[in-house]
């Protein structure tokens, strides 16, 4: 009897102190972390396709020179703007001036020869009718003034042809625009080879082209999209804006527009040229530029954007941490789209209104437990660059 009231002291005792341990455990257990998330949410997202492009005048005009000869005079001042007419360079005349010199004097010699074949056919046409001369010397006469008459107007098409080339002597500009450097020097031999062919470039700047390349997917995804909004929209494809974006970075204040794209794919690359215009009233986009054309290709409804660092990659498959309404981390796959900014579209694998793990992912793990703070990414963006 009294070795089992003992037993009842010391088990009583036992379970006292075992209590008591767990209540310290208790009270020495931390709170859960709180990690930082965002709530997904269903939004417009524009789905941007980026292309490199090489900007050129609206006309970039080669100067040539069409005849032969040393360069004698250049009458501008290079890089400056000209306006159409404007005389660049003179090429020696001498020579051209002595062609037309010498086909003037046919011409004369030419209506000399009409003019006595006009008095020979009027002489002998009075005779014939009395039959005072031969049928054959009538005919002979009006032959003869027939082929003087051919004379003068050859003559007449040969001076003409000297004249213009003449003409050529004097290079003038063909539009509007901006001139470059000379690729000839005063007392060069232009118009032949081994001579440049092409003296200089006139462009006109006053609105710029641009033409890039689209793959044969990208050209798909843009047409069927193009396709589906003419369905239910009644959209065109001019509807759609193009932005421009220089190399510094910066994006051009002006909207362009889509000009053409080619006829057929290049089969060498799998690609197509797609030329697009932007206005240029400052004058700040120049020939041989290059800039970055970004395109909306699609445009979803009901798009889901995460920040890229919300997203983890293992082995090929990407994943997020997404905290549950009891506050516990559950790892999640997600199939992911292109990337908007500095955002990731993603396709499948979120909902609108999840709290999805934005900061602190090397302290979460699955079936971890959290306490949720709710913050707004300072990174994504369905604009940005």
């Amino acid at each position: 009897m009294k070795y089992r009231k003992l037993l009842i002291i010391f088990t009583m005792a036992a379970v006292m102190a075992g209590c008591m341990e767990k209540s310290q455990e208790a009270a020495q257990a931390p709170p859960p972390p709180e990690i930082p998330v965002i709530v997904t949410a269903a939004e417009r997202v524009p789905i941007h396709l980026d292309f490199v492009g090489q900007v050129y005048g609206i006309k970039d005009s080669p100067i040539r020179a069409r005849v032969q000869g040393f360069l004698e005079g250049i009458h501008f001042e290079e890089g400056s703007t000209v306006k159409e007419g404007t005389l660049l360079y003179t090429v020696e005349s001498q020579p051209y001036e002595a062609d037309v010199a010498a086909q003037m004097s046919r011409v004369a010699e030419a209506k000399i020869n009409l003019a006595k074949a006009a008095s020979d056919l009027k002489r002998i046409r009075p005779l014939a009718a009395r039959n005072a001369v031969s049928q054959s010397d009538l005919d002979a006469a009006e032959a003869a003034h027939d082929a003087a008459q051919a004379s003068v107007a050859a003559a007449n098409a040969n001076l003409r042809a000297t004249r213009i080339q003449l003409g050529y002597t004097k290079i003038h500009s063909p539009t509007t625009g901006i001139i470059g450097k000379t690729k000839a020097k005063l007392g060069e031999f232009v118009g032949q080879s081994p001579n440049p062919v092409i003296l200089n470039v006139v462009s006109d700047i006053s609105t710029v082209l641009v033409q890039f390349f689209v793959t044969e997917n990208q050209y798909l995804l843009a047409v069927r999209s193009h396709m589906a909004e003419t369905d239910t929209q009644g959209a065109t494809r001019d509807d759609r804006p193009l932005t421009l974006f220089l190399s510094d970075g910066s994006q051009y204040d002006h909207i362009g527009k889509f000009d053409f794209i080619d006829r057929g794919v290049d089969p060498t690359t799998g690609a197509i040229l797609v030329q697009a215009s932007f206005p240029n009233p400052e004058r700040l986009l120049r020939p041989g530029m290059f800039g970055k054309v970004r395109v909306v290709a699609q445009v979803l409804e009901d798009g889901i954007l995460v920040p890229q660092r919300c997203v983890t990659e293992l082995q090929g498959r990407h994943r997020v941490f997404v905290v549950g309404a009891d506050n516990t981390v559950r790892e999640r796959p997600v199939r992911l789209g292109p990337t908007v900014g500095s955002a990731w579209l993603v396709l499948d694998g979120l909902k609108p209104g999840e709290q999805v793990v934005y900061e602190g992912l090397q302290r979460v793990a699955d079936g971890a437990a959290v306490k949720p703070v709710v913050t707004q990414p300072k990174d994504q963006s369905a604009n940005g660059q």
